[in-house]
């Protein structure tokens, strides 16, 4: 054949460059901020660095490394964003919640324990969970298959909590079960998994949802049988917040849903009803519900709540706190290691994490950190629009959009701007499941993205191609 016609061939191998080297230099920055950071807070708290520096810094520095080692392997065309942002969130986690393990009013209190050596554990063991998706996921539409399975698994998951002996119920929230030792939330993990069965779901049944509808005041209202899915995804969210009390969970799987219900439909409609939908369950919940009810009222007057809270049971002093942390932080912060939001009590290193940011980082660092989370949150759908098949994009919307969610729901609850719930800053707040799911939803994501940026194959050689060639003026 001559090399004329080889050259004459319209369609050629086409794709992204690996990128694997770019992800390596980012990840060298995701491990030195951290550590700096981590001498910084030394410095600030005892004028000398902390001894575990070094071997914080080669443990951080060898998750990066592995997790790279294996994205390179088993997923070389990946994004190469996705690791080094989680990376140096799980990094600057690390530090704030050792720097909370060195205040002397936390100490005091008779249930504390070092919270660092377990975080450090929970990402080890995220890291461990992130390769064996990457190496045993090899295709992510084969996920398409367990559609109906992974609902029950959901299902299954989202009620362990509601098992008598097994469930736990902390602070008026029934999310956690208490496994040999060890108190797991199953409800991060079903958010992977209920969103395979959206992806699978919508994928067969969006062209119904989309086209069979009437219009209504501009509004493309669905047909009555059309409604079934999401009234049976509003029904099963009032359950959560009726049976576990816990408004984040519930937040979070039915705006997932709606979010997803509007990728694969494009109708505003669904955005709309979703809305309304919410907004008269959380209301009508938190009518009855005492635990939702206490929530709403400290979003609605979080200083009166602070008030009662000193001579009364039931309410809550941290919301209050939390605010003067943000107001103490003003526009650059206090200096890492310099705040004073131990303050807020048991909750500092969990739920109200990002106050502790706001404080010693300022404005600035803050929103520097909700950056980090708004550039994954934009990878995961630059994945999912660049995905080659319809499952693919749905799932990578999904995955994209329940982790915006839950980013909003908790920082939203912290800075008062909705009722706080009980779920963690993903990454940044200790607790394990947390941690453990969110490096799995990161390895699907890298799946995803590895497919849709892997190059075309190179078409077959034929006796036509001399047939086919592109005559140039």
């Amino acid at each position: 054949m001559s090399s004329s016609t080889t050259q004459t061939s319209t369609i050629g191998s086409i794709g992204a460059p690996s990128r694997r080297n770019t992800e390596l230099a980012l990840l060298v920055f995701a491990v030195v901020i951290p550590v700096f950071a981590y001498a910084n807070v030394g410095l600030a708290i005892d004028g000398s660095l902390p001894a575990g520096l070094l071997g914080y810094g080669i443990g951080l520095g060898l998750l990066a490394g592995v997790a790279h080692l294996v994205v390179r392997r088993f997923a070389p065309y990946a994004d190469p964003l996705l690791l080094p942002l989680a990376t140096l969130l799980n990094g600057l986690g690390l530090v704030v919640i050792w720097r909370l393990d060195q205040s002397e009013r936390l100490q005091q209190v008779k249930t504390f324990a070092p919270a660092a050596p377990k975080q450090l554990l929970y990402s080890a063991i995220g890291i461990a969970l992130f390769a064996a998706v990457l190496m045993v996921l090899k295709d992510h539409r084969i996920l398409q298959r367990y559609t109906y399975i992974s609902m029950v698994g959901a299902i299954f998951l989202l009620l362990l909590p509601l098992v008598p002996g097994l469930g736990v119920n902390i602070f008026g929230a029934k999310i956690w079960i208490r496994v040999a030792g060890f108190q797991i939330q199953p409800g991060e993990f079903a958010k992977i998994v209920i969103t395979v069965f959206f992806a699978g779901y919508l994928m067969v049944k969006r062209d119904a949802l989309a086209l069979a509808s009437r219009r209504v005041l501009g509004l493309y209202l669905p047909r009555g049988r059309d409604l079934g899915p999401i009234i049976a995804v509003w029904i099963m969210s009032i359950l959560i917040l009726i049976f576990e009390t816990d408004l984040g969970t519930s937040l979070l799987f039915f705006g997932m849903f709606i979010v997803m219900l509007y990728v694969a439909t494009e109708r505003t409609s669904w955005i709309v009803f979703g809305l309304l939908m919410s907004a008269a369950g959380a209301v009508g919940v938190a009518s009855f519900e005492p635990h939702v009810h206490s929530r709403v009222q400290a979003w609605l007057d979080p200083a009166h709540e602070w008030e009662l809270a000193k001579t009364q049971l039931g309410h809550t002093q941290q919301s209050m706190e939390a605010l003067w942390s943000f107001g103490s932080g003003g526009t650059l912060g206090t200096g890492l290691g310099q705040g004073n939001s131990d303050l807020i009590g048991f909750a500092a290193n969990s739920d109200f994490i990002l106050a502790t940011f706001g404080e010693e980082l300022g404005l600035t660092g803050l929103m520097a950190i909700l950056i980090i989370y708004a550039l994954i949150a934009e990878r995961g759908l630059r994945t999912a629009l660049a995905a080659r098949d319809p499952f693919g994009k749905l799932l990578a919307a999904g995955l994209a959009g329940a982790f915006a969610i839950q980013v909003f729901v908790v920082a939203g609850g912290v800075m008062g701007l909705i009722p706080l719930t009980g779920m963690t800053m993903p990454f940044l707040a200790y607790g394990g499941s947390s941690v453990i799911a969110n490096w799995a939803l990161i390895a699907i994501l890298l799946r995803i993205s590895d497919t849709a940026r892997r190059p075309a194959p190179a078409p077959a050689q034929n006796s036509d191609a001399e047939m086919t060639q592109v005559v140039r003026p």
